[in-house]
């Protein structure tokens, strides 16, 4: 039997569908209030369509502002702790996104907030999602279907003569919706940087220490746009379409100073380079649905590229001993295909799908040094090389929901072959409900993380004055296992829970590092055993009225080769147009070594000016708390240095909406 409100809800989404030559049907006016957050069986929904910082930010600026996730300002990503996260937009895989952490990083930080209509929180993912080993973060973009012409302007801008302005819109006319947007932005981000090596050759007795330091602003300019089509083929079927584009460019300005010293000798150098740097990203994607009788089929395609060029041309000019200066040619050239086909079907309690992949990484890397009075390069055969990296996956899984009386479990189980390894990896996530509005929930997932494709690089690469790549082609995948328990309260006004994790990682991939002729050479290499447990807990409360009150957090204890603990916290106040969000992250461990904590604060003000006009101001990092320390110990060297990317800045925008 329909309830009231849901028929209510089917006339109102059926009447754009009705014959010409139907009778007029009377007017059905449905109104709810969306929730800000929706928890499901498997995952977090948190609605940010009209987040204070959207309007203005990047998807960063978005992500950083979500509960459960801790975002540091060079755009790395945790998940309650975990640092193995799979991004996706609209539930699919895609190449811009695919790539290493930095890539990844930079493509958030340049991909506009305002696109973004909701973020679903996924820590441990069912046996339907390739999660590659750790949590999911799924960006889910906005797909305005309701009736009728809406289009919305913003823009905004800060100092260092950054900005950026963008327009979407959407139609739909009976069975036809179209959404398209476009965005052009002038951002950019002043890293300072140092490092420092203490190295030792046991072999020889020779020691030394190199330094490098560098403080540059990297300006880029971002274009960007995306269409959508979605056709109703009838009541049941429909299809629908993609498709993206987006390209960036910068040219920093790099002036690298190093000192290396050995013995009573020293050598001191400016390193100079200018770029350029290019990125291409482009995507399309085809959909079917058919859903009846309670049963549904959705099919996709899609298909996704992204070439890059690095450009790591230098010159070096040399203070002490003082002599000619040096050049060099070299760049980095990357493109990555990633072509994906699902199927999924649910009837009833079951599902069933299929997923295959087919991604290639083709890698370019040239150094050669150049004679300045004929301009004759002479290669380097260490690092002038080139690769490509082919993997294909398929993957079938099964899930089903049972629902007995206070208790709900899905179980799945996932069936999947990646290149050369197979895996069989089930999942299980149980819910029971108590009395009012409380349940227990428990989770447990495994699953294979796949190493990046240019870990599997055979050959050495030029990273930078004081540092080499050196990949390894035997690396093979981490195997993970997480379970998560917890206890989540919901009243009127406070939403509440508590949770604790456990999870395991074999064959876990670690740094391994070896110091050659005076420059830190750094590989891959899968090593022991990696565990972490601890404890997380998140309160919201609305009082009523304009405050709003949000904390989430977490302390956990990390055990690689060595062992520490670690934590987070995420607070957010909202009080009529003023907003405020902080975070803060401790120091902790990776496989690579130790890093130091971070912070930052974030004070958003946005004002109706009128019904369709709004203003925004975001200050962020207003503590300047982004700079990260980091230092490793070997046998062979002790490394210690930080990372500072400048957030601090403060950007006024005007968001003006248009409707018909």
């Amino acid at each position: 039997m329909i309830k009231p409100h849901y028929a209510a809800l089917l006339l109102a989404l059926a009447a754009p569908l009705a014959r010409a030559e139907d009778p007029p049907a009377p007017t059905v006016t449905v109104t709810a209030r969306k929730e800000a957050v929706v928890r499901k069986i498997d995952k977090t929904v948190h609605d940010v369509s009209n987040a204070p910082r959207a309007a203005n930010g990047s998807a960063q600026d978005v992500l950083q502002a979500t509960p459960e996730l801790a975002v540091t300002a060079d755009g790395q990503i945790a998940v309650r702790g975990n640092t193995q996260v799979t991004v996706l937009v609209d539930g699919k895989p895609t190449a811009l996104l695919s790539g290493s952490s930095e890539d990844r990083a930079v493509a958030l930080q340049t991909m506009s907030g305002a696109d973004i209509a909701s973020v679903e929180v996924i820590t441990n993912p069912s046996a339907a999602r390739n999660a590659n080993g750790g949590a999911i973060v799924n960006i889910v973009l906005k797909r305005n279907r309701k009736p009728g012409a809406h289009a919305q302007v913003q823009g905004s801008a800060t100092d260092q003569a950054l900005w950026n302005a963008g327009a979407s819109g959407d139609v739909t006319r009976g069975r036809l919706s179209v959404h398209a947007n476009v965005a052009h932005r002038h951002d950019g981000t002043r890293k300072v940087r140092r490092s420092a090596v203490d190295w030792h050759d046991p072999l020889t007795g020779r020691a030394g220490q190199t330094v490098q330091s560098s403080e540059v602003f990297v300006r880029r300019v971002v274009d960007s746009a995306a269409l959508g089509i979605d056709y109703a083929l009838g009541d049941s079927d429909s299809i629908g379409m993609t498709a993206r584009h987006s390209g960036r460019r910068s040219r920093p300005l790099f002036d690298v100073l190093g000192e290396e010293r050995e013995g009573a000798g020293e050598t001191i150098h400016h390193r100079i380079s200018y770029g350029p740097n290019e990125q291409s990203d482009d995507s399309a994607s085809l959909s079917y649905s058919h859903q009846r009788n309670g049963s549904a089929l959705k099919t996709s395609i899609q298909h996704s590229t992204t070439d890059a060029l690095v450009d790591k041309s230098y010159r070096d000019v040399f203070v002490v001993p003082a002599r000619a200066t040096a050049y060099s040619r070299g760049a980095g050239r990357t493109a990555r295909r990633l072509d994906q086909a699902t199927v999924d079907w649910t009837r009833g309690q079951w599902g069933l799908g299929l997923d295959i992949q087919h991604k290639s990484d083709s890698i370019g890397n040239v150094q050669a040094a150049v004679d300045p009075a004929t301009g004759a390069e002479t290669p380097d055969r260490n690092t002038t090389n080139a690769y490509t990296v082919t993997t294909t996956s398929a993957a079938a899984y099964v899930t089903d929901r049972i629902v007995i009386g206070k208790w709900e479990a899905l179980l799945g189980g996932r069936a999947e072959r990646i290149a050369r390894w197979r895996a069989f990896d089930p999942s299980l996530h149980v819910k029971y409900g108590l009395q009012g509005d409380t349940d227990l929930t428990l989770s447990y997932r495994r699953s294979l993380q796949m190493p990046d494709p240019r870990d599997l690089n055979p050959f050495t690469t030029y990273v930078d004055a004081q540092n080499l790549g050196r990949g390894n082609p035997g690396l093979g995948p981490q195997r993970l296992g997480s379970w998560e328990i917890g206890v989540n309260k919901e009243t009127p006004h406070v939403t509440g829970s508590l949770g604790a994790f456990y999870r395991t990682g074999r064959d876990t991939v670690v740094d391994a590092r070896t110091f050659e002729h005076d420059v830190l050479v750094t590989s891959k290499r899968n090593g022991g055993e990696a565990r972490a447990a601890g404890v997380t807990a998140s309160l919201d409360w609305r009082p009523g009225g304009p405050l709003q009150f949000g904390m989430d957090g977490g302390i956990y204890r990390v055990v690689l080769d060595q062992d520490a603990v670690a934590g987070y916290v995420n607070v957010r106040v909202g009080y009529g147009d003023v907003s405020v969000d902080a975070h803060a992250q401790s120091a902790g461990i990776t496989p690579q070594g130790h890093y130091g904590p971070t912070s930052s604060v974030n004070l958003t003000w946005k004002h109706a000016l009128s019904k369709t006009l709004g203003l925004t101001v975001n200050a962020n990092d207003i503590f300047d708390g982004s700079l990260r320390a980091y230092r490793t110990d070997t046998p062979a060297f002790h490394q210690a240095g930080f990372d500072h990317f400048v957030a601090r800045r403060v950007y006024v925008g005007l968001v003006k909406r248009f409707s018909r």
